[in-house]
């Protein structure tokens, strides 16, 4: 029995002996501890996959070239497999309280190799991500500008370049973010709330009028087989394949994962991030599923409201609220979709910065990148480092690909190669972060290994995600297009990837030390 109690233990305290807490270093600045409760961690990461872009760019794509009247049901089974990812992604928050998310939980179980190649992909996902939304807030607030100009007689204001109104928002996010990440919180709080509020009153008229009026309108569209399903060539409509519906439901997640990255900051992180995780994947879901049905209701059959989707993707919401609500709220979701790309930029520019700040402190970027500011706590270094690299993308996007097109240059080629980019390392690192939390507990937690939050949760979400990134790449020519850059994004993620490993490989070897830290520097003393 002895025996059985050391062998029990050893794993235990090797676990323990491989982590270092940065509550009792003093050579590690320290990020502002309890500065959010529940509902600041909600709208810190809730914001980042921003329900309003989410809806209006990705769900007109599903319905036009994916599941037709089956996103709803694409939907669905995006919410369940990420609920069930959510599993096992709680059971490790609540072993392992950083700000390196992914990076240390990748580590952890999977080995510092991994968890730094790992880390270094995700601090470029979401930097691109920032770029990305910059590229759709400058189109949209490009176009509101023009349309105001010309009511106003202020046409000036349509002359103003894409590039200009993305650096703007660059220049904006910076300047919030410096400060406490309480000021960061209300202000998404408050964009959240009004993206939110506008989309369930599109939804309750557009439910109201469907239930009786539209044959669109039909509970086929959540049953789960139709989400694998698409539709044929229909005169002069484009056939929908399933995998293109399932991509960009699984697409419209992206953000949520984030809380874990708001652990050292949350007033009682093994409390309020999984209880933000399970809040923000399954509210989406409820969401999402409905909000993409809704529309149905403002068309007078299927083969209209795909049409609608596949010739102007922009009126597939608009259109509706405007033709049967109006009172403003076609006007209302149009500015709303210029707010939620701030916001979900300026979320991902938040998480960005704390995977700077966790390699900065461990030093294997630059050191003054896990520096905090003396009064706010914030990681300010690595926050304007992140405001550099997103102006620069924003810049080299308009000499490269030019000024004068704001439709092509701005949205689908900055918004959308930027989004695609990002999209394949989350995807391939959640896949990864399923596996990785079925290691640590069998190694490190042995007699808290759970047959389904720990084994069987980690596993199916494994197999699901593997499958949607399996789709992404088999169907990568029709999402990408035929922009040449597109054609560099996966082996571009790649080498990032490779590149984090090899570093970690020349830190084992060169200072082993430094070593034992990577994704190892955790708050304990929460």
């Amino acid at each position: 029995m002895a025996d059985q109690t050391v062998a029990a233990v050893e794993p235990l305290a090797q676990a323990q002996a491989d982590v270092f807490d940065v509550s009792k270093r003093g050579d590690v600045s320290m990020l502002r501890t309890g500065a959010v409760g529940l509902a600041g961690v909600l709208f810190l990461t809730v914001t980042g996959s921003a329900p309003i872009s989410a809806m209006l760019f990705n769900t007109p794509i599903a319905v036009g070239y994916g599941n037709g009247l089956g996103t709803p049901a694409a939907f669905l089974f995006a919410t369940i497999v990420l609920t069930i990812f959510s599993v096992g992604y709680v059971a490790m928050a609540r072993k392992v309280t950083t700000a390196g998310g992914f990076y240390s939980y990748i580590s952890h179980g999977l080995g510092r190799e991994l968890g730094l190649g790992s880390g270094f992909a995700a601090v470029v996902a979401y930097s691109v991500f920032e770029a990305s939304l910059c590229g759709g807030f400058a189109f949209f607030l490009q176009a509101k500008l023009s349309q105001i100009g010309q009511g106003t007689g202020l046409s000036w204001l349509g002359y103003i370049q894409w590039p200009w109104l993305a650096l703007l928002m660059v220049v904006i996010i910076s300047a919030v973010t410096y400060f406490d990440i309480r000021l960061t919180a209300r202000i998404l709080g408050v964009l959240l709330v009004g993206e939110i509020l506008f989309l369930l009153i599109f939804d309750v008229f557009m439910f109201a009028r469907g239930i009786t009026t539209s044959t669109a309108m039909t509970l086929d569209a959540i049953n789960p087989v139709k989400a694998f399903q698409g539709f044929p060539v229909t005169g002069s409509l484009a056939a929908g394949i399933p995998a293109i519906g399932l991509f960009f439901a699984f697409w419209s997640w992206v953000g949520f994962e984030m809380a874990p990255n708001y652990g050292e900051e949350s007033r009682d992180p093994k409390r309020i991030v999984p209880r933000a995780m399970y809040i923000s994947v399954v509210g989406l879901g409820i969401f999402y599923i409905i909000t993409s049905w809704a529309p149905f209701a403002g068309y007078a059959n299927l083969g209209a409201a795909i049409g609608q989707a596949q010739s102007n993707a922009a009126l597939y919401y608009l259109g509706p609220a405007q033709q049967y609500i109006a009172l403003g709220v076609d006007q209302a979701l149009s500015i709303l979709i210029i707010t939620g790309s701030f916001a979900c930029g300026m979320a991902f520019h938040n998480t960005a910065c704390r995977y700077f700040y966790s390699l900065g402190r461990e030093r294997v970027l630059p050191a003054a990148l896990g520096r905090t500011h003396p009064h706010w706590k914030s990681p300010h270094v690595a926050s304007i480092t992140q405001s550099v690299i997103a102006a620069v993308i924003v810049v080299l996007f308009a000499i490269f690909a030019g000024r004068d097109n704001p439709n092509q240059q701005a949205y689908l080629e900055l918004y959308g190669l930027m989004a695609v980019m990002g999209v394949i390392v989350i995807l391939a690192i959640q896949a990864l972060v399923s596996v990785a939390i079925l290691v640590y507990f069998w190694r490190h937690h042995g007699t808290e290994v759970h047959w389904w939050s720990t084994v069987l949760a980690p596993v199916i979400s494994f197999v699901g995600q593997a499958l949607v990134l399996f789709l992404l790449i088999q169907n990568f020519g029709f999402i990408a297009g035929s922009f040449r850059l597109a054609n560099y994004l996966v082996p571009i993620d790649l080498v990032i990837f490779a590149v984090g490993i090899g570093l970690a490989f020349y830190i084992k070897n060169r200072q082993p030390d430094k070593y034992q830290t990577l994704g190892r520097l955790i708050h304990e003393n929460l």
